[in-house]
């Protein structure tokens, strides 16, 4: 019989946090967060961060795991996600998958496989160097040439995933969203229920603005300069993540402060609106609207038996 897991997912800013909280504390349930920046220690602010406090004694897992100078991906989060939720079955309790990297989720519901087909460095050392020379939108110009669907699938400033596409392009002959897609089509190991938060897109945008100036006022540009100073730099993984990109660039001499906040209430309401296209494309999703439908109803409506 397959184990049940429960997934919470949906946009930036929608209410993923207290609402996997309030249901894992009824369910008798644990969190594993499947976020890609809450996994670094003293990166609080900007992530939205679960508290100690907001966790109300619920386990929370993935959360405080790296420094912020260690690299992070879908393979180590498949990896650490697995252990953490065999952890849980072991204690007799409920999985609760909750964030809004909609890749995260699938590596771990379809259990996707990124068997690497060797390493060519070589190859991977002369795509960043044509990065670093004429740029990432150049750079994502060749994949898109091979393969259109993974060119618009991955952020152009995701330079790590650009070449690795290119190169399991150039080992293999075979476009790697044509690899992906085949694994999405996978049964999932797990009994399953996946929840998608949604609101009205004009007044999640509002969420959004008001939030970037909520982490603004508690400090988030001094938890940047804090990182910049303990060596953390644009390269690094961590300082991909929203809002940490446009803050380090601020503190490096590019532009002003407001400018800066502006990119970043840009770009998460571009993130949202990406986010909620991915989890369009999933399947056996149930949408539950926050403003119109009791969530926590339809949550225990859809526990397993």
């Amino acid at each position: 019989m397959k184990r049940p897991i429960v997934i919470i997912a949906g946009p930036t800013a929608v209410g993923k946090t207290s609402t996997s909280v309030a249901f894992a504390k009824d369910a008798g349930g644990e969190v594993v967060s499947c976020d890609s920046m809450q996994v670094y220690r003293r990166m609080d602010i900007g992530s939205a961060k679960v508290t100690r406090a907001e966790m109300q004694g619920v386990p929370h897992h993935l959360i405080d795991i790296l420094e912020p100078t260690e690299p992070f991906d879908v393979t180590v989060f498949q990896e650490k996600a697995k252990e953490a939720i065999e952890g849980i079955y072991a204690r007799g309790h409920l999985p609760v998958l909750a964030g809004g990297t909609g890749f995260y989720i699938q590596s771990v519901l379809y259990d996707i496989d990124f068997t690497e087909n060797g390493e060519d460095r070589a190859y991977r050392a002369s795509l960043q160097d044509f990065a670093d020379e004429f740029g990432a939108a150049a750079l994502k110009e060749r994949l898109r040439a091979v393969d259109p669907a993974a060119a618009e699938a991955i952020p152009t400033n995701n330079v790590k995933r650009v070449i690795r596409a290119l190169e399991y392009f150039e080992q293999t002959g075979e476009r790697i969203s044509d690899h992906n897609a085949r694994e999405r089509q996978k049964e999932s190991p797990f009994d399953y229920r996946y929840y998608v938060l949604t609101m009205d897109r004009g007044k999640l945008y509002e969420r959004i603005g008001a939030r970037v100036d909520r982490m603004m006022e508690e400090g988030f540009l001094d938890e940047v300069r804090r990182l910049k100073e303990e060596g953390c730099t644009a390269g690094m993984t961590s300082m991909q993540g929203l809002g940490y990109k446009q803050l380090l660039s601020y503190l490096n001499g590019s532009g002003t402060l407001s400018e800066a906040v502006e990119k970043i209430k840009a770009e998460t309401r571009h993130f949202a609106k990406r986010q909620l296209t991915w989890f369009r494309r999933e399947r056996g999703v149930v949408y539950i609207d926050v403003e119109k439908e009791n969530v926590q109803d339809i949550l225990r409506s859809g526990t397993f038996g």
